[in-house]
């Protein structure tokens, strides 16, 4: 065996042994998405009901709570980025870094300072190769979050936005947060959006009289009990959604790499063939010359 088809024979081995493992990957994030479909699609009640009653007490309520009322002069904003832990799924967390840093150019363009919070390996990783001033962030649970893993994310951004922004404790004015939603199996798109102040968004406006509301025991004190649910919902339900657009964003790239496996095995085993073709022809024209020089000495004796 040649040398150049020995060489052929191992990158086909080579490439076969990724091949087994993408597509062992593909399955697995195939068989994840439907998962985490669920989580998003339970999770979605919950936090609509929740935004609704925020939105009542928000709306109805002369009640200037901390967490909805904008300050006037923001010093200070908080930015939480979602990414992923692990690789090998495409541009998803490259995305949702890239729309992270667009918020923060738009924001410091407004003059605040900006505090990033990362959720995942891979947006820690980008600040520390940069030198980028982490002010928290959580690994290991990206692709599985619960809800304990939001409440605690949202027990840190909270305090810090009920913090003074003047002071040393990293205390925000504002806090926004990106993440990827998910669209379908095939669309995941990187969105930016604020939590805090609240941002109230009605889907239908109220029409003719306005109903009469009542808060036991005043609005404050619902505010105060509904507001950190609120945010620990919208951060739950980012994390759901940025976790099933991890699967999927996984499962294209897998895909996508499995193809391109199948696609070089087969070049290299018609470069192979190729090789062993020429091998072939090489030996048959070696014995074809012995055997002529052979009959040419024989004659020459005679």
């Amino acid at each position: 065996m040649g040398a150049q088809l020995r060489i052929y024979r191992r990158r086909m081995r080579s490439v076969k042994a990724t091949k087994k493992i993408t597509k062992a990957m593909e399955l697995i994030s195939a068989s994840r998405i439907v998962k985490a479909q669920q989580r998003v699609a339970a999770s979605s009640p919950y936090a609509t009901e929740l935004t609704r009653a925020v939105t009542a007490v928000a709306s109805f309520s002369n009640t200037n709570h901390p967490l909805t009322t904008p300050h006037s002069n923001p010093k200070r904003a908080a930015v939480l980025i979602i990414t992923a832990d692990r690789g090998m799924a495409g541009a998803y967390s490259n995305a949702a870094i890239k729309e992270g840093d667009q918020l923060s150019a738009l924001l410091r363009e407004r003059g605040l300072n900006v505090e990033a919070y990362l959720v995942g390996r891979k947006a820690v990783n980008f600040y520390r190769f940069r030198n980028r001033a982490i002010a928290n962030s959580w690994t290991g649970f990206s692709d599985n979050p619960t809800y304990a893993h939001a409440k605690e994310i949202s027990d840190s951004l909270i305090g810090a936005f009920l913090a003074d922004s003047d002071a040393q404790s990293h205390g925000v004015d504002e806090l926004h947060i990106v993440y990827t939603e998910f669209m379908s199996m095939m669309t995941q798109t990187p969105a930016a959006k604020r939590m805090l102040p609240l941002e109230v968004v009605e889907t239908q406006a109220p029409s003719g009289l306005l109903p009469m509301y009542e808060f036991e025991p005043n609005p404050v004190d619902v505010l105060n009990a509904l507001l950190p649910r609120y945010v620990e919902a919208r951060v739950f339900n980012a994390m759901l959604q940025s976790a099933a657009s991890e699967h999927a964003a996984r499962r294209r790239a897998m895909k996508s790499a499995t193809d391109n496996a199948d696609e070089l095995i087969k070049s290299l085993t018609r470069l192979a063939n190729a090789a062993r073709q020429a091998e072939i022809t090489q030996e048959i024209s070696e014995i074809v010359g012995g055997a002529d020089a052979l009959a040419s000495a024989s004659a020459g004796s005679e």
